[in-house]
């Protein structure tokens, strides 16, 4: 009997692929578990009615953060922070320091575990931060820290 399955099924297969089993294993475990369906021709069109569509919103999701890491790319933030001894800074800057900032100066919600710093910023100046917006897009950005004077 062939089954689409619903769930990952371990040595039997992934999410959504058909597999062909035989029919007491598809009856007594893969359709009484709720683990698969059987595959008949309304469940098939319905397999790939799904999958175009996931296609589609992930192709929606690419454009959107293309789209975002362009925007962010002409954006710059500014961060300050204490000084010490003899003007130099005092502790570091964090990417939810940096994700705080971007919030408030720009509205733009990013999540710090998408921040990639490239050292830790324990110094004044200019420098050029990662935003990993979706697997295949990366923004850059240029995070200014000043003195909080």
């Amino acid at each position: 009997m062939k089954v689409i399955l619903l769930e990952d099924v371990k040595a039997l297969g992934k999410k959504g692929q058909i597999v062909e089993v035989s029919d007491g294993y598809a009856r007594n475990v893969l359709l009484s578990k709720k683990l698969g369906l059987e595959a008949t021709s309304q469940n098939l069109n319905n397999l790939k009615l799904q999958n175009a569509n996931k296609e589609k919103v992930a192709k929606e999701k690419l454009e959107e953060a293309k789209k975002l890491a362009e925007d962010i790319g002409k954006l710059s933030v500014i961060v300050k922070m204490k000084a010490g001894e003899g003007g130099r800074a005092f502790g570091s800057v964090s990417s939810k320091e940096i994700a705080e900032e971007i919030k408030k100066q720009h509205n733009i919600e990013i999540d710090k575990k998408k921040i990639v710093l490239p050292e830790a910023l324990k110094n004044f100046g200019s420098y050029e931060i990662s935003i990993k917006i979706h697997p295949e897009v990366t923004a850059k950005m240029i995070v200014k820290v000043v003195e909080n004077g």
